[in-house]
């Protein structure tokens, strides 16, 4: 049974919300290819995650008969968490831009996943396993743009899923989706329109060809 891990971190909701969006066309394909799949889903906005303590991290490195009871507790949240991640064969992320960088809730469950000796280091637990992002943004930080050397979605998330964890990482990027409600960037709403119907069409293209790659 294929199972496809979709976490959600938009703090806005329905058509409000690019990530969300774009994310659910590529849910649905799926779907339609594994209709007695698992989808395991986790909605960051809604229900965050603990952000990592000490204790979390700590009982990481520690031996079981040595935990503390708290850090036990901790690490049992963790690792929750963890095998979500591990007996995913694919996973979806919705990661929209908020002050140039991924939302805080995004960021506690990557603290949580990433385990050194686990799912990073020299034999990752997720190696190879294919992880799609939905990186909507307000404005444009592609190469050649004003904003270029602002942009730290994309570089932070190649570090983490791609070097650290070792995942097949792949972007869908939704720009200028601030087009339609800032009168100042009217003039972006076509390129708004042509950057949302390619996410659509890249989305549900993808979904499709990791479903079939599941079920190989």
């Amino acid at each position: 049974m294929a199972t496809l891990l979709h976490i959600d971190s938009s703090v806005f909701y329905g058509n409000a919300s690019a990530s969300r969006t774009v994310a659910e066309v590529f849910r649905q394909a799926w779907q339609e290819q594994h209709p007695d799949g698992e989808v395991i889903y986790r909605d960051l906005a809604a229900s965050p995650v603990p952000h990592i303590t000490a204790d979390a991290h700590t009982a990481g490195f520690a031996e079981p008969d040595a935990r503390t009871p708290e850090q036990s507790v901790a690490y049992s949240q963790r690792v929750r968490l963890i095998e979500e991640l591990e007996q995913a064969d694919a996973v979806l992320i919705g990661a929209p831009m908020y002050n140039y960088t991924i939302s805080s809730t995004l960021k506690a469950w990557l603290d949580n996943v990433i385990l050194f000796g686990r799912t990073a280091g020299e034999a990752p637990s997720a190696k190879g396993t294919p992880v799609t992002v939905i990186a909507s943004r307000g404005g444009s930080y592609a190469p050649g743009t004003p904003r270029e050397g602002s942009e730290y979605v994309q570089n932070y998330l190649e570090a983490i899923f791609g070097e650290m964890l070792g995942m097949e990482l792949d972007f869908i990027v939704p720009e200028l989706t601030m087009a339609p409600h800032n009168p100042a960037m009217a003039e972006l709403v076509p390129l708004y329109e042509a950057s949302r119907d390619r996410s659509v069409e890249r989305a549900e293209a993808r979904a499709k060809e990791l479903a079939v790659r599941a079920s190989a």
